[in-house]
């Protein structure tokens, strides 16, 4: 019989102080790893990176390979939380959304198997098996599959992060600092409920810590369109570009172009189509604290000075993560910041 964080006995195993979480050099994964070790917890990884490990973490890396079961199992043994952040964004090469499905469910059983006494997953708001975007379809499916691997479970839904080094804020700053005209398709009322990088990980330590399933939707406390976004973004960094509304179809279209000239996906035709259906909003209880608008005010002169790439960070080589921050506070912009999971 041993204690939780909470003091409370778990009845389940052994707690030896060791969570693992996928993909802990990457963006919702780094900042979900980086609070466990503030907390005292010890962190292992399983990624698909290893190379990105900086010199000197504290972190013990393994492989993901989906491939490998047995290994999985190996990886994971010992550990009495898996914080999962593993999913893709779009179909890229061999992958896809019904690839990720298949692959999360390897990694839920793995887990069983090693004796995990909990799963933390972090997902989207408004999955459903019914819908007609594969992102969100296969992301149903995933919370479905956690349900039934019987164990205990907390489901957290983001639907646009900030803060660190996400895609979708930098970006847009990126092309406010160098375009004349920046593209809203539409009339841009579709609103959006971002929750910064750090407020999800620290919410998705403290579903860690519980003993029962829970399903919380990750939202701060606000609630602007995307045009009222834009228009934020633009006044932090100081942008002259003008916003000029376009049919949606022309988006696809022009971030297609824009991909082209970057060697990136910038904007697929199934996120904008998504977001202006209202499935980036939520209307229930903000989760976290951290306001967009005061972090924006904080944070924009060196938001967007560089390009996030996406297909750069997945699917290409890239150079060591930094080392991982693992002391309190909201994480500014570096390199790379902003967007969503």
């Amino acid at each position: 019989m041993t204690t939780d964080q909470h003091g409370q006995e778990d009845p389940a195993g052994i707690d030896v102080g060791l969570d693992v979480v996928t993909g802990a050099f990457s963006y919702s994964g780094r900042a979900i790893a980086a609070e466990l070790i503030r907390s005292g917890r010890q962190v292992r990884t399983i990624t698909g990176h290893p190379g990105r490990a900086p010199q000197n973490s504290p972190i013990d890396v393994r492989p993901l390979d989906f491939d490998d079961p047995v290994g999985l199992v190996e990886s994971l043994t010992g550990a009495t939380t898996l914080y999962n952040t593993y999913w893709v964004r779009f179909a890229h090469d061999r992958t896809n959304h019904d690839q990720a499905v298949a692959n999360s469910r390897t990694l839920f059983h793995a887990a069983r198997r090693a004796g995990v006494q909990r799963i933390v997953h972090v997902s989207i708001t408004h999955p459903s098996i019914d819908s007609p975007f594969p992102y969100f379809r296969g992301k149903a499916m995933v919370e479905r599959a956690l349900a039934e691997i019987d164990l205990p479970y907390a489901i957290v839904r983001p639907a646009v992060l900030f803060g660190g080094e996400s895609v979708l804020l930098n970006n847009i700053a990126w092309l406010l600092r160098h375009l004349p005209v920046f593209a809203v398709g539409g009339r841009g009322c579709y609103r959006i409920r971002p929750i910064h990088v750090d407020d999800l990980a620290r919410l998705c330590v403290e579903r860690g810590a519980e003993g029962h399933d829970s399903v919380t939707d990750a939202v701060g406390p606000e609630r602007p369109t995307f045009v009222e976004l834009v228009s934020s973004v633009r006044k932090a960094v100081g942008s002259g570009a003008r916003i000029v509304h376009v049919p949606g179809p022309t988006v696809a279209v022009l971030s297609r172009l824009l991909g082209m000239a970057l060697r990136d996906v910038v904007l697929t035709g199934e996120e904008y189509r998504a977001m202006a259906a209202g499935l980036a909003d939520t209307n229930g209880p903000a989760t976290a604290s951290t306001a967009l608008s005061v972090w924006l005010a904080e944070h924009g002169a060196g938001l967007g000075l560089h390009y996030a790439n996406e297909l750069q960070r997945h699917f290409r080589a890239s150079p060591p993560a930094p080392p991982l921050r693992s002391t309190p506070g909201r994480s500014g912009p570096g390199a790379r910041v902003g967007g969503r999971t």
